[in-house]
């Protein structure tokens, strides 16, 4: 697929696996490559219940509460609160933190990346263009949304939608409510969709 066209893929469209744990549900938005051997995975998940974060040793994690009140962090040395409000979290995948609810369920979009990989996951502002020269990148509306290109074109999304890949330029978010959290995806890999 072309660059310039890039694909949407709908959380609201994606079976939610069940955690072992039984604490939520994830959904995964994208892989790459396909199957367990991924660098680059995008994934909304929904957490029911306090517990631990499963440990991914080697990669890195960025963390952001989509809705719901929030979540506190437990890590060794610190705890970490962040809700709807908060910039996108970075820690080691290895790290394993508790999970504590602090009023109720969330839902979350993660942003994980294995071995050498590297990229950001960070909160757009409705209107604001972003032109990161990631050599992969994404936009996540977490409500509707018109994600403008920079040739011009435009993509309508529903709420809870990935866009990928998005051409290189300058791309911004028109979100139908500026108070619900749309994010920005850059990554290092030459990932398809």
């Amino acid at each position: 697929m072309s660059v310039s066209s890039p694909r949407t893929v709908r959380a609201a469209d994606v079976a939610p696996a069940p955690w072992r744990n039984g604490g939520g549900r994830t959904r995964e938005l994208f892989a790459w490559p396909a199957g367990a051997d991924w660098t680059l995975r995008i994934s909304v998940a929904e957490i029911d219940a306090d517990g631990p974060f499963s440990a991914f040793p080697g990669v890195q994690r960025w963390f952001a509460v989509l809705s719901g009140a929030g979540v506190d962090l437990h890590f060794a040395d610190r705890t970490c609160r962040l809700d709807a409000a908060s910039a996108p979290f970075a820690f080691d995948g290895a790290a394993a933190p508790g999970c504590s609810l602090v009023a109720g369920p969330t839902r979350d979009l993660n942003l994980m990346l294995r071995g050498a990989t590297r990229g950001v996951l960070l909160r757009a502002s409705a209107g604001i263009a972003w032109s990161d020269a990631w050599r992969w990148r994404a936009a996540y509306a977490a409500d509707t949304a018109r994600i403008v290109l920079a040739n011009g074109a435009a993509v309508d999304v529903d709420a809870g939608t990935l866009v990928a890949p998005l051409p290189p330029g300058a791309c911004r978010i028109d979100a139908s409510r500026p108070d619900v959290p749309m994010f920005w995806i850059g990554a290092d890999a030459d990932a398809g969709v």
